[in-house]
């Protein structure tokens, strides 16, 4: 539930329209909605202007689906990350309005529409198009949190002159996210042009000594630009929920 929907639910329990036993059982369940193999957060909205998000690696696809009724039952817009195909095709069966992104592995469902709350434009950079999944997972949830959003991909130091032709782009936005793998040197050359928020995301793309994104992980901590923020390996929600919240402000 978001505050509009409580404000109406209070709203018409003055204007004599519900009872207030009616009042009472829907905010009961406010707090969160124990379903035994989980406890679902209805409350997440009203704290951070966002509905809990589902995290679809582990668990089975009728939990996941169980989960999605609840939440849309309370007016929620659904958004899962980490989906497989098998089981994004599955959830679709049961809510046909759902859109699932595969490159992103996200699937969204929209109950309600999004309200637009971003005060000016998130840019998703990634270095290279082998980055791209994990910077269109940043994208759509900026989007689906209610951003306007840009992307440009491919634009990685191994040819920066790709990044300088498109300097407008970058100088314009907001809050901007540099997705990198390999040595993970690109968000800091963003950071030291911009006077914006850098969010880098490192991600597991590299060769042997790359460890899995480890490499672009310390890389990016080391960075030479001051200002520039790291999010955890492969992580696009979560620098894609960061930007929103900044992008809020």
């Amino acid at each position: 539930m978001d505050l509009n929907l409580l404000k109406d639910l209070l709203n018409k329990l003055k204007d004599g329209k519900i009872e207030i036993d009616e009042a009472i059982q829907k905010l009961k369940l406010l707090p969160f909605e124990d379903i035994g193999f989980a406890s679902i957060d209805h409350h997440r909205h009203l704290r951070r202007g966002f509905p809990e998000v589902i995290y679809a690696r582990g668990k089975r696809v009728e939990e996941i689906i169980a989960i999605v009724e609840k939440m849309v039952d309370k007016e929620e817009n659904v958004l899962i990350t980490r989906l497989t195909d098998n089981k994004a095709t599955s959830i679709k069966n049961h809510f046909p309005s759902s859109d699932y992104y595969p490159t992103s592995r996200i699937l969204t469902i929209g109950v309600r529409p999004i309200e637009k709350k971003g005060k000016g434009k998130i840019l998703v950079v990634s270095a290279g198009t082998a980055d791209i999944t994990v910077a269109e997972e940043a994208a759509i949830t900026a989007t689906f949190m209610g951003n306007d959003v840009e992307t440009l991909f491919d634009v990685g130091v191994a040819g920066l002159h790709r990044l300088l032709q498109n300097m407008d782009t970058i100088i314009s936005a907001s809050v901007i996210v540099v997705v990198a793998g390999m040595e993970g040197a690109l968000p800091s050359i963003v950071g030291g042009l911009v006077d914006k928020p850098v969010i880098a995301v490192p991600t597991s793309t590299g060769y042997g000594a790359s460890f899995g994104g480890l490499s672009a992980l310390l890389g990016m901590l080391n960075s030479c630009a001051a200002g520039v923020t790291v999010v955890n390996i492969d992580n696009g929600f979560g620098a894609g929920y960061a930007a929103s919240l900044i992008n809020r402000m």
